[in-house]
């Protein structure tokens, strides 16, 4: 196989990982390859267990440790390993002896990260992504914390065998999150903007087959179409079709011309020679050749670009084929209007999206909405209100903190997550129709009138 990837700013060969268990741990050998660690049982890296009472008397000034980096790299050069550079640094440490249990167990997890070249590979999940697409490139999941996305599964009430609507431009994240929850049973319709859906994260997860069966897409730019019943995907399939006719009956005869044309010009240079003078017909006839083979050439090339064109409109025709063919059947699926759930993460405005793709919606159903800011979904809050149609409106802020559990040294981690976002969520109820062609107004109530009493005599 050969596969190299680059991982932690160093090259990788994947060969020796194929045909192993999830949680098998590995070590970086020399030039890339991995190789399966040794079953030693780990020795304590410390040595002793000496230890000093507090770290009041210890001064970080860069002199405590004797190894410098240049004998660091010695050391890899002989081949010594992660754990057996930490024990040299120890053992060279001036004031590793001075340090607390603590401080000692800190520092030794400190220059394992560091040198201990050990890898080991996890199976894809919506935790381990997030926070690989959260802590690396948050901008492409619009800064969605793992911890909100689970809000988002829970109060969407995602599970197996329901017909969920997604809208993410969350690289995917979500689409491979609401998958992964329901298993490979039910219906996933993504709805997505522009030409083709972005699904770089779902692919990630390494699904099989069959869940991409209960996947279906359908384009955001069809949808007031669909709600219109002016959808008609068969006449833009015929469109596209004869255009790529055209195009191919334009060009189909253009190398034949240019073959007929270059035959044409030899022939008249064949004529042109035989009235030449008997002088000149050694080297008119020995120039004769090298022209035809240069047009020959020529026409080959012409000819190879065609079949290659001719192939490249027919692929095309087939792919708008099975395009045509997932639209329609996302289309069948919506207009039923009977989906158990909508999920929107996205960096658009969720106003005009939740107003359109919520009619799609069943009653007594869930949505989640999901957006980096909370001032759009304020908007958002106040338009389904005035709509209607919709209960229990409840719009959140996620919030988290880690906190370290360790023995005599509990306490929450100081280094925290700014924000997670906010999320909107509610539930669908069915509309009165003669009160659903518009928003509601609230009227304010008519002033009481006061009572006049009598004051006759």
């Amino acid at each position: 196989l050969n596969r190299k990837i680059i991982f932690e700013k160093q090259w990788l060969y994947l060969d020796s990982v194929i045909g192993q268990l999830y949680g098998t741990s590995f070590e970086v050998a020399a030039g890339g390859t991995l190789q399966a660690p040794k079953q030693n049982p780990e020795k304590n890296p410390k040595g002793t267990k000496e230890a000093g009472m507090d770290n009041r008397n210890i001064v970080d000034d860069g002199r405590s440790q004797k190894l410098t980096r240049d004998d660091i790299e010695t050391l890899k050069e002989q081949g010594l390993k992660g754990q057996e550079i930490v024990q040299q640094l120890i053992e060279n440490s001036s004031t590793f002896r001075d340090k607390t249990e603590f401080a000692q167990e800190k520092y030794i997890k400190k220059k394992k990260k560091k040198y201990d070249n050990t890898i080991t590979v996890l199976k894809p999940s919506a935790r381990i992504l997030a926070l690989m697409y959260h802590g690396r490139e948050p901008g492409k999941i619009c800064y969605l914390r793992y911890d909100t996305l689970a809000q988002m599964l829970t109060l969407g009430n995602i599970h197996a065998g329901s017909k969920i609507i997604v809208f993410d431009t969350c690289a995917g994240l979500v689409l491979g999150a609401v998958m992964e929850r329901m298993g490979g049973y039910g219906s996933v319709i993504q709805m997505y903007p522009g030409g083709e859906p972005v699904r770089a994260a779902t692919d990630s997860f390494g699904f099989p087959e069959h869940f991409y069966k209960t996947l279906h897409e359908f384009p955001l730019c069809k949808v007031n179409s669909l709600l219109d019943g002016t959808l008609c995907l068969d006449e833009d399939q015929k469109e596209a079709v004869s255009t790529v006719d055209e195009s191919n009956g334009t060009t189909s005869n253009a190398p034949q011309d240019s073959v007929q044309k270059t035959e044409e010009e030899v022939e008249g240079k064949g004529d042109s020679a035989q009235a030449a003078p008997e002088e000149d017909s050694m080297e008119v006839t020995s120039e004769l050749p090298k022209d035809k083979e240069k047009e020959e050439r020529a026409a080959r090339r012409e000819n190879k670009a065609h079949v290659v064109y001719i192939l490249q409109a027919q692929e095309k025709k087939v792919k708008q084929e099975e395009k045509r063919k997932k639209h329609k059947e996302a289309a069948a699926l919506l207009q039923e209007r009977n989906a158990d759930g909508l999920v929107i993460a996205s960096r658009f405005h969720p106003t005009p999206l939740v107003l359109s793709l919520l009619k799609f919606v069943a009653p007594s159903r869930p949505f989640v909405i999901y957006c980096q800011h909370k001032e759009p979904l304020i908007e958002c809050h106040t338009k389904l209100r005035e709509r209607g149609g919709v209960i229990s409106l409840r719009l959140s802020e996620t919030w988290l903190r880690h906190y370290q559990v360790l023995p005599n040294r509990t306490h929450p981690m100081l280094l925290m997550s700014g924000g997670g976002g906010y999320i909107l969520s509610g539930m669908t109820v069915a509309m009165d129709t003669a009160t659903s062609s518009g928003p509601q107004q609230t009227e304010e109530p008519a002033p009481k009138r006061q009572k006049l009493q009598d004051t006759e005599t």
